[in-house]
């Protein structure tokens, strides 16, 4: 039964964390480890995880602590290789991305005011729910949200047309 449920749960939600650890700053296979670390540690404690309050800020908050983590370890991680894998076929997440400008847009800002962009305008959280999944107040939430706004308003090489919640 846990299986199953946990199952229909991964299968609605893939892409959609997928893109959200992409829009974070992962490459396309970086964000699917990502969301599998992620989703193995909701696996791990899925009663907890079923027993939430909202469910999907749960889940957000471990993919946000899954990829701040796996950031602080990426150079232990990194093996060279002499053969680079086959890139032929086109991501539909970078695809995206790439087409409206997003990449660039969200490279130019911090950590914390990425983060806190993905979880209001991809995945749709309120500011109670992301001061949830972030563990701060949401009076903080306000001022990161702010101030990443006008980080991209300021920015001269963004076009605004090119960044979906300013039109």
């Amino acid at each position: 039964m846990r299986d199953d449920e946990f199952g229909e749960y991964v299968a609605a939600r893939w892409s959609r964390l997928v893109r959200a650890a992409v829009l974070l700053g992962c490459t396309p296979h970086e964000a699917e480890d990502v969301v599998q670390t992620a989703l193995t540690r909701c696996l791990v404690k899925w009663s907890k995880v079923q027993r939430a309050d909202d469910r999907d800020a749960y889940v957000h908050r471990i993919l946000v602590n899954t990829f701040i983590d796996q950031r602080r370890r990426m150079w232990r991680r990194e093996v060279p290789t002499e053969q680079l894998p086959d890139t032929a076929l086109a991501d539909v997440a970078t695809a995206t991305v790439d087409a409206v400008g997003l990449d660039r847009a969200l490279a130019a800002l911090g950590r914390d005011q990425r983060i806190a962009v993905v979880l209001r305008y991809y995945l749709d959280l309120t500011e109670v729910q992301m001061a949830s999944v972030l563990g701060v107040a949401p009076g903080t939430v306000k001022s990161r949200l702010s101030r990443a706004l006008t980080a991209l308003g300021a920015d001269s090489n963004l076009n605004p047309q090119e960044i979906p919640w300013t039109t």
